[in-house]
């Protein structure tokens, strides 16, 4: 269903671990060569450990997404060596909790430049390359339900502000690039078990009942959920598709 995706290059913030790493595979999967960029230094295990999984190209570069300098780097060197990126995910991203008047003006920047900014320079650096390829291209942003409700009971409205803009940001590039064929949108995940998710679930057993107790569902998204709206929406069959935020929670913000 999707074999225009085969040979192409992706790029994926975010994808050393988790559901960076888990969409990655999914594009892997699709014959998609990829280039991981995390902050972990685990980001080129990563990378061989899917080469090794899918058969496809792959890198993987250590690279803080809040450096513009650093990601432009890392798109140059992935343009190198895999080819001009047609695909984009950011999923690099962060919460950190706690009551707004108590945040730390440090704590608030680092939330907002990690998901905001690191999103904006991932996409940029992939918009420069596309535009200059002259090819139809794809972004998929990670944004999250939390751009559009509040979740409860945790406080984490850096995290909210941030994902929303995310999402925003999405539909404002989806405009300015449309003309190039350049395509953006975000998904917004709901309750998800990525890696460090399910380590603070079981951690936080009360707190987790709590969450799945609001999900029409009855449970948790996979990280493999995401994978068949993702894959659609990096592949040219979604090509009229623009702009758009698509909520996937198991109809959490639908009650």
């Amino acid at each position: 269903m999707f074999d225009d995706l085969t040979g192409r290059t992706a790029v994926v913030t975010g994808g050393a671990r988790g559901l960076g790493y888990s969409l990655a595979s999914a594009l892997a999967g699709q014959g998609v060569n990829v280039a991981l960029l995390d902050l972990l230094p685990i980001v080129e295990q990563s990378a061989e450990r899917l080469a090794a999984d899918s058969g496809v190209q792959t890198r993987g570069y250590v690279v803080d997404v809040t450096d513009a300098a650093a990601v432009d780097a890392a798109f140059a060197r992935a343009e190198h060596e895999l080819g001009t990126a047609s695909l984009l995910v950011t999923a690099a991203g962060i919460t950190i909790w706690g009551d707004s008047v108590d945040v730390p003006a440090e704590t608030w920047r680092k939330v907002l430049s990690v998901n905001l900014d690191g999103t904006f320079f991932a996409a940029q650096s992939f918009g420069r390359r596309a535009l200059a390829a002259g090819r139809p291209a794809s972004a998929v942003f990670i944004s999250s339900m939390s751009a559009f409700i509040v979740n409860q009971p945790q406080f984490q409205a850096s995290y909210n502000a941030s994902k929303a803009a995310v999402s925003h940001l999405a539909s404002s590039l989806a405009v300015e690039w449309a003309p190039a064929g350049i395509r953006v949108n975000a998904i917004a995940p709901g309750y998800f078990l990525s890696d460090m998710t399910r380590e603070f679930t079981e951690a936080n057993p009360d707190l987790a009942a709590q969450w799945i107790s609001t999900i029409p569902a009855g449970r948790m998204g996979e990280p493999e959920d995401l994978h068949g709206l993702a894959l659609y929406l990096a592949s040219d069959v979604s090509s009229y598709l623009t702009g758009q935020s698509i909520v996937i929670d198991g109809g959490y913000t639908a009650v």
